[in-house]
């Protein structure tokens, strides 16, 4: 209730690992990439090479933050399971919209993991097995303080496996496809902390991960492989915090260096590949006053270095290599007026050194408790960043998640102009009502987003030299009601979420060209004739509809049954127009025997960009969970679940070629054993 009142919150929702073992769970392990598809403004767009979209922005507008740390693709390609070990955090915040100055370089999101630190008093830990995966953790002391609150040190190590690929076969053949075929998917995730404590409170965090994916696009018809996608994420560094005496200030601080790559052989030879490495440092301060305000300032520092490979769909290979070091300067200031009225001014200044441009970004928050019980609150800011997606609209099953940082050179925008510095940018308006009715929480939040500089891979490339990207622009906005009821053993809450989304760009007008004479040189070459297309992108889900239920039972409240409602509209998806024979000219050029030579069947798709809809969505998930208490300090759960109870057939994709619906995941039933000790 404190906090409520003392804090202005807007646009941010906090998970606990509690909040994320309540939702019924696709194979009966809980996990925050299953939890945040009901958080109140997520679209989450399947459950296989799916993707997480906060409020009109991408996935690569969200940031994900470990410990303050960049983690660039934190969702393995099954899309139910994330990198991060559940039982291993302390808490999760999601910023939806109009964060603060504190985060930069994103312009949409921010989700912000805090780890837990290890056991302090014993050895403990877990071992999970089920049949997609087995986890292990272990976490407790290294050297125990000698007096209370003294100095100590503490590790913690946790492991998962997912064997999915060789398990989906054998168990799960019998209920039919996609199982029969095999689920093509595995992962291994490995993390590990060590902390240091001081005998004032200090204390320093060590920490390495290694993350590890693997994944295939099969058809659906033929069972043939179409593709195959393998990314791999390292790094390690430290973060510390300071408490210098008896004063009433801490000063935080962090460096890491990380490295992320994924590739893709596809049976078109339209391979990719992308990495993105390099580190991030940076240190705050913040200040505590009374009456809850507080002052935070501080500095960061980053430099990446990215490389991308690919060829776009009329075939025209590129190659990207970009370096960047980025330094920011930010401060927050809260002041707390009374019991009534809290305001929260912010700034960040940020430097692109490859770009050479300076951006000033606002950010305010406010927050008006008219009661203890009824409270408005608002924000908003500037936002920007350098990190560009490699992902096409036109890929139904996005398993390539690539990065490349905004280039030098010159970038048209929609209306044929050279843009004036080459990043996204982004503005937020957000407005909210919260209402406290005994037992129950209503949550009601107005959002806009205008990203009215959306840098993106070119889809008018026709040439080598012709532009890599372009600047389009993206509008959304939409509204969100949310309501929680706790009470004793039952817990419930219920989102109901509205959106819209328009982005515009500059495409070719029906892959038409013509010849243009170059003023300099005297040669003529092939353009591509352009148009300007609004259009919602993939993931524009106008309606969604998340009930969770828990209920905790027996007298030892050992039990423990939940439900999970989910409904969606549906996504849009470009139409297929025709076919047509593509012939290979690439070998022999112009005396290619075109007459001769069996092409491929290419596609023809319809000039509206995303002008179709799929079917609605919908699915109930439940799980039962029984608790053995073996002793003080141990117990053994079992847990039972079943995802897509009444075996809805919702739409993934269509198979263009051969117009076969491809579904997404069918009743599911999972069995769990875990072993706490």
């Amino acid at each position: 209730k404190t906090e409520k009142i003392t804090q202005i919150n807007a646009g941010t929702i906090t998970v606990t690992p509690r909040e994320m073992k309540m939702l019924p769970s696709t194979g009966g392990e809980p996990d925050i990439a299953q939890y945040l598809q009901v958080v109140p403004g997520v679209i989450f767009t399947g459950d296989q090479g799916g993707q997480l979209y906060i409020r009109g922005g991408s996935p690569t507008q969200t940031g994900i933050m470990l410990d303050g740390i960049t983690i660039y693709n934190p969702f393995h390609s099954i899309g139910l399971y994330s990198v991060f070990e559940t039982d291993a955090i302390r808490n999760v915040e999601i910023q939806t919209a109009g964060f603060n100055a504190q985060y930069g370089n994103r312009t949409s999101a921010i989700v912000d993991i805090t780890t837990k630190d290890g056991n302090k008093n014993r050895h403990s830990g877990k071992l999970s097995l089920s049949p997609i995966m087995a986890r292990a953790m272990v976490e407790g002391p290294i050297a125990k303080a000698k007096r209370e609150g003294g100095a100590s040190s503490t590790f913690l190590l946790s492991v998962k496996h997912s064997y999915l690929d060789n398990t989906s076969k054998s168990i799960y053949g019998s209920l039919g496809e996609p199982f029969k075929s095999g689920l093509p998917y595995s992962f291994t995730d490995i993390y590990g902390k060590v902390t240091i404590n001081a005998d004032n409170g200090s204390k320093l965090n060590l920490f390495g991960f290694n993350f590890d994916d693997k994944a295939k696009s099969i058809n659906p018809n033929t069972k043939m492989v179409n593709a195959e996608f393998n990314w791999q994420a390292t790094g390690g560094g430290a973060t510390f915090v300071i408490t210098p005496g008896t004063s009433s200030a801490l000063i935080n601080g962090k460096f890491a260096y990380s490295k992320y790559n994924i590739s893709t052989n596809e049976i078109t030879f339209r391979n990719r590949a992308s990495s993105i490495e390099g580190f991030e440092g940076g240190i705050d301060f913040t200040y505590f006053f009374k009456g809850y305000s507080q002052l935070k300032y501080g500095f960061e520092v980053s430099g990446l270095y990215t490389q991308l490979d690919y060829a776009n769909s009329l075939g025209v290979n590129t190659t990207l290599d970009r370096r960047n070091t980025l330094g920011s300067l930010f401060a927050v200031y809260r002041k707390n007026f009374g019991d009534k009225l809290i305001m929260e001014p912010g700034f960040r200044m940020q430097y692109y050194s490859s770009l050479d441009v300076f951006t000033p970004e606002p950010r305010i928050g406010l927050k008006y408790n008219a009661t203890s019980n009824i409270r408005f609150k608002a924000a908003g800011g500037l936002y920007s960043q350098n990190i560009l997606s490699t992902k096409s609209d036109r890929d139904i099953v996005n398993f390539f998640n690539g990065f490349v940082l905004s280039p030098d050179q010159a970038i048209p925008n929609t209306d044929n102009e050279r843009v004036k510095s080459n990043l996204q940018r982004a503005y937020h308006g957000l407005f909210g009502i919260e209402v406290d009715i005994k037992n129950v929480e209503l949550n009601l939040e107005p959002w806009y987003k205008n990203f009215y500089q959306n840098i993106e891979l070119s889809r008018i490339k026709v040439n080598v030299q012709d532009p890599d990207f372009t600047s389009g622009a993206g509008e959304a906005y939409g509204i969100d009601l949310s309501a929680r009821y706790s009470m004793k053993r039952l817990y419930f809450w219920g989102v109901v979420s509205y959106q819209q989304i328009k982005y515009k760009t500059l495409v070719l007008d029906g892959n038409k060209v013509t010849t243009v004479r170059n003023p300099v040189t005297g040669e003529t070459g092939l353009v591509g004739v352009t148009e300007v297309a609004t259009y919602p992108p993939p993931f524009d889900r106008r309606w969604n509809i998340n009930l969770l239920s828990s209920y905790t039972a027996g007298k030892k409240r050992d039990w423990e049954i939940s439900a999970r409602f989910n409904m969606g509209s549906p996504f849009p998806f470009t139409q297929t127009q025709g076919f047509y024979e593509e012939n290979n000219l690439q070998q022999n050029g112009i005396a290619t025997n075109y007459l001769q030579q069996n092409g491929q069947i290419g596609i023809i798709y319809a000039n509206d960009i995303n002008g179709g809809r799929l079917s609605y969505y919908h699915r109930l998930d439940l799980s039962i969970r029984k608790r053995f208490d073996i002793s003080k300090n141990s117990n053994f759960e079992t847990t039972l679940s079943l995802t897509n109870v009444y075996n809805r057939n919702n739409i993934f994709y269509i198979e263009r070629l051969d117009n076969t619906r491809v579904f997404q995941l069918p009743l599911f039933p999972s069995l769990n054993a875990t072993w706490n000790f």
